[in-house]
Parts: C-alpha cells; sequence; structure tokens
C-alpha cells in the first residue's frame, strides 16, 4: 500500500503546493510525474534491501531464469525512471518505459498472491487488490506521459 499512498498522497501534496504558487507543480501533470517519482523512489530502493531483495527474487515466476539479476535490473530501471520523471525532457519516455515495466512485472506479482509469498514479512496483497491497483499506477504513468 506504500506505493499507492506515495502516489495518491504525493500528488496531493505537490498539487497544493502548486496551487500556492510554485508555477513548476502548478498543473496536473507536473503533480502527477512528481507524485510517480516518489512512488518508483519508494518502490525502487527496496530492491537493494537485503530483506527486501530475498522477497523479490522469491516473487519470481521459477521459470523466469536469473531471478536476482532481474530484481536488480528491475530496481534500477526503477530508479533511473523515477529521475527520468522529474527531467521535463526525459518525462514522456520515462513514464512510457515505467508503465511498459509494470505490464512487465506483473506476472511476478501475479506469481506471489498465487503463492502465498510475503514481503518484509507481510503477505503480498491479494491478486484482486493488486491488479486494480497495477492498472491504477498504469494508467497514472501512461497519463504522465501525455
Amino acid at each position: 500500500m506504500v506505493p499507492f499512498f506515495a502516489l495518491t498522497g504525493g500528488f496531493v501534496v505537490l498539487r497544493l503546493i502548486g496551487l500556492a504558487g510554485v508555477d513548476a507543480l502548478n498543473a496536473w501533470q507536473p503533480a502527477l510525474r512528481g507524485a510517480l517519482s516518489l512512488m518508483f523512489l519508494f518502490t525502487g530502493v527496496p530492491h537493494f534491501l537485503p530483506t527486501w531483495r530475498r522477497d523479490f527474487v522469491a516473487m519470481i515466476p521459477p521459470t523466469i531464469p536469473h531471478p536476482a539479476l532481474l530484481v536488480t535490473l528491475t530496481g534500477v530501471l526503477e530508479l533511473a525512471g523515477a529521475v527520468g520523471l522529474l527531467l521535463t525532457p526525459f518525462a514522456p519516455y520515462a513514464a512510457l518505459g515505467l508503465a511498459l515495466l509494470m505490464l512487465a512485472m506483473f506476472p511476478a506479482n501475479v506469481s506471489a498472491a498465487r503463492r502465498g509469498l510475503t514481503l518484509a514479512g507481510k503477505p503480498v496483497t491479494p491478486l484482486p487488490a493488486r491488479t486494480a491497483l497495477q492498472v491504477l499506477f498504469i494508467a497514472a504513468a501512461v497519463a504522465a506521459a501525455a
């Protein structure tokens, strides 16, 4: 749920800052890009924290080779995308890249939910809720790219 709160809370705070007079955030799209950047900071960093990393590796479906390498790669891409969202010339490309990345990573979330895995000692989000969140996150990324 942290990514959801980072996205929605970040958007509200950044939009309010824009309405208070910070011109760079005085539109929905820059606020959304900032909120997505915050969300991907919160999701990218744990790829490199030992306990989380181990759980992320376990989420990768067993048929996919090199799960540890994939966790490293997705973490790097999430963090690079978070930076790219903040750089106006690159923001649309970063947003679309992150939307594609979320689509590519969704099977790991499905696998984790079906196998009853945990993340940092807590059960993964149930599949219906995870699917709804994934749709929201991808839609936000696509909107940020427009």
